[in-house]
């Protein structure tokens, strides 16, 4: 095992709970490929825009590759990964963890065991989550799309990758409406402040970075996340110190984002079979919730649970396929970390892409359904696929 990280207190925490040697442990990830393949496999969870060079670089020497979604930001540099990793014939997945779920496995099998009959149409709910959005989208490295991406891309190809998945039939039309509807200086409260330390209205304001950040202190998984990207010191001092100077005690209205906080996207698949899909802000954070409609039948699910209504005899049925993760990063994304963690394995150990139930073409078509639908959205036109 070996680890490259140019943070030095994440280095330092990460080698000595792994026990790693000097020799294993490395400030950047081209002085780790410099020293040959020590392993089987790499994750690679650099910010986005880097993921394409290590990619390539570690697929030359022959490492399977788990690499964070989205990715990459752009079309280019996603073939690029693609091609890199079919031209060495390594396993390669893509942190899409919905697909690993239970609840995705449960539900993917009540569609192919035909007990809706066939699907028609599906309704798809991305509930954000307003701190979240506030804190990844609005204040954090998230917020900008020229220097992450944009919104559908870094937070929701999840969800095109899961509809492609779940529908399982090619989308052959795209249109996208959306755009940065809240979070823009005109909406500015009267008498708020650039901080919210110390800021007049901050009190009632439901973006207030003291009362999210100082209510994670105590807990170990907000402590983890969202608290860890603002200060490594989870104490009260340390977080004031961080809202007052560093860039996550911002006024929410007097920040310098522009990625999307609601989007809509309509797809329209081959034969017939129509979707949409929401993503939205203006929400707690919590599971993804979709209604599918079938000839025989309907199913409606929350993340958690499914309910199938038979239109032959009226009778409901629910299934429940909860588990102890909960929706967000910090709580394991409903089971599908721990879930592509183990395909993963699986598929490296058998050196056997088809394990993972996905091939690089595949982990690429969702990330292309995005793009059109941004161009959709930003031209006002549908667009063909």
């Amino acid at each position: 095992m070996a680890i490259a990280e140019p943070d030095l207190g994440r280095r330092r925490r990460f080698a000595a709970e792994f026990g790693l040697a000097s020799e294993d442990v490395f400030h950047d990830w081209a002085d780790l490929a410099g020293v040959g393949r020590l392993a089987d496999a790499v994750v690679i969870a650099t910010q986005d825009h880097l993921h394409v060079d290590p990619a390539v670089a570690f697929a030359e020497l022959g490492y399977h590759i788990l690499v964070e979604k989205p990715m990459a930001p752009t079309e280019t540099d996603a073939r690029r990964i693609v091609a890199a990793v079919q031209r060495h014939s390594v396993v390669f997945a893509v942190g899409h963890v919905l697909r690993y779920t239970p609840y995705t496995l449960a539900l993917k099998a009540v569609i192919e065991q035909g007990r809706i009959g066939d699907l028609a149409s599906v309704e798809h709910l991305e509930p954000v989550g307003w701190w979240h959005q506030a804190h990844s989208f609005v204040r954090g490295d998230w917020r900008r799309a020229d220097t992450s991406a944009p919104m559908l891309l870094t937070k929701s190809c999840h969800d095109m990758d899961w509809l492609l998945h779940v529908i399982g039939l090619q989308p052959v039309r795209v249109a996208s409406f959306g755009g940065l509807l809240h979070f823009r200086p005109e909406n500015r409260p009267e008498g708020a402040g650039e901080r919210c330390t110390g800021c007049a209205v901050e009190a009632d304001c439901p973006y207030s970075a003291t009362r999210l950040y100082l209510g994670c202190l105590g807990d170990p998984n907000t402590e983890f996340w969202p608290l860890s990207a603002v200060t490594a010191e989870p104490t009260a001092e340390a977080v004031l110190h961080a809202l007052e100077t560093g860039p996550y005690g911002r006024c929410v209205y007097d920040c310098d984002n522009d990625v999307v906080d609601q989007q809509v996207v309509m797809l329209e698949f081959e034969g017939g079979v129509t979707a949409s899909f929401t993503m939205t802000a203006f929400t707690p954070l919590e599971h993804r919730k979709t209604r599918l409609f079938g000839t025989h039948g309907y199913l409606e699910g929350d993340g958690m649970t499914l309910r199938i209504v038979d239109f032959r005899t009226g009778k409901e049925e629910w299934i429940d396929t909860r588990t102890e993760a909960g929706p967000s990063a910090a709580d394991g994304h409903g089971g599908g970390d721990a879930g592509l963690t183990a395909a993963f394995l699986h598929a490296v150990t058998s050196a056997d892409q088809t394990l993972l139930g996905c091939d690089p073409q595949e982990a690429l078509a969702g990330h292309l359904l995005v793009w059109a639908a941004e161009r959709a959205r930003e031209t006002g036109t549908v667009q063909a696929l």
